[in-house]
């Protein structure tokens, strides 16, 4: 039976299904969502050798035809020359403004596929079928799309909420334990910012939920998704609470750019980006040492880093002052009271940021 979990947003209010075997209901569930009768789907090689076969023979089943364009994995494939080639795949495909786009994927696939439904023929709709923990809870809820620069990450986009999210929790037997261990850190990231009770349940769990147990793992991924509506139904546009999100993000995003896109996983950058961020919390916001220990404790038993790779501080923060949350060149970060409660926007001295810095890489 599936969880759901519903995403408030009046007109543009969705469902969240979330459970094991759900793939080969995605077309039922795409038409239920009163989406059309075609569709491109938007997967990568590792995900397509997986999960596509079913999928496709869902939307057949269900009357939807449907084309598919694979790009090649890794967050190298979320740039403008591989959008344009999926604008031309949705031309040949014959999509027009009643068809639909399915995102068959780990976050890059979800990111570049939103922003291809946001903006071909000026949007069309979106299923997102998360198959990787970060986006079944993260990026697959909530809207966020876009693709990345040379100079930084998510500098383009568009905010498009999906009409249906399908998360097959199956999907995630076929991930590698690298790439599962990334997500964990969104999943942490939930216990920081919005619930102090998941957060110790986490840490009861943590043996449980590192080695991916199913129904552990199902009740995390419904709760994170949970918490994320919770947030994106009263601040649809990150004008205020929902900005919480992007705690670790500052760094995280900073570090995958200086130590260049693909050596570090999302997830893992985000780790150590959330242990900057905690050690800046207790310096400047009042977060207790020992809640900061306690997530670089989590973060350890999860199997995540928690000391930022060996770059040069000055492409850190040149790489800080193009993030988008950066106001005239200066970052902004997500700050920490006490796990569980948090507050963004927050500017920190320049002369704080390097010697925290200093202190994670220790």
């Amino acid at each position: 039976m599936a969880g759901i979990v519903r995403v408030d947003l009046g007109a543009r209010a969705y469902e969240i299904r979330i459970g094991r075997g759900l793939l080969p209901e995605v077309g039922t569930w795409c038409r239920k969502a009163g989406l059309g009768a075609s569709a491109l789907v938007v997967t990568d090689a590792n995900v397509a050798r997986h999960h596509l076969a079913p999928v496709a023979e869902s939307l057949a089943a269900a009357s939807i035809r449907a084309t598919a364009a694979t790009i090649p994995p890794g967050e190298s494939s979320k740039d403008l020359q591989h959008l344009a080639g999926l604008y031309v795949h949705a031309v040949e495909a014959g999509l027009d403004r009643a068809s639909f786009v399915v995102a068959l994927g780990g976050g890059v696939v979800g990111d570049l596929a939103g922003f291809l439904a946001a903006t071909y023929l000026r949007g069309i709709r979106l299923a997102q079928v998360p198959t990787s923990l970060l986006a079944m809870v993260d990026s697959s809820v909530g809207g966020k799309t876009g693709i990345d620069l040379p100079q930084g990450k998510n500098l383009v986009g568009a905010f498009h909420q999906p009409s249906a999210v399908i998360a097959d929790t199956d999907t995630l037997r076929t991930l590698p334990p690298r790439e599962y261990r990334a997500g964990l850190a969104e999943v942490v990231k939930y216990g920081v910012i919005a619930d102090a009770d998941f957060f110790a349940r986490l840490e009861r769990e943590a043996d449980a939920v590192a080695a991916g147990e199913a129904a552990v793992l199902e009740a995390v991924v419904e709760r994170c998704c949970r918490l994320k509506a919770e947030i994106v139904a009263a601040d649809e546009r990150e004008g205020g609470r929902r900005a919480i999100l992007n705690y670790g993000h500052t760094l995280a995003h900073a570090i995958e750019h200086a130590a260049g896109y693909g050596e570090w996983r999302h997830g893992e950058a985000v780790a150590a980006g959330m242990v900057f961020a905690a050690r800046l919390s207790t310096a400047e916001a009042g977060l207790p040492e020992a809640d900061a220990d306690r997530l670089v404790a989590l973060l350890r038993r999860l199997g995540l880093p928690v000391v930022p790779p060996d770059v040069p501080w000055e492409a850190v923060r040149r790489a800080m002052a193009v993030d988008k949350k950066a106001v005239g060149r200066v970052p902004r970060f997500v700050l920490a009271g006490a796990i569980g409660r948090a507050r963004p926007g927050v500017e920190v001295p320049e002369g704080r940021l390097r010697e925290v810095w200093d202190v994670c890489r220790q």
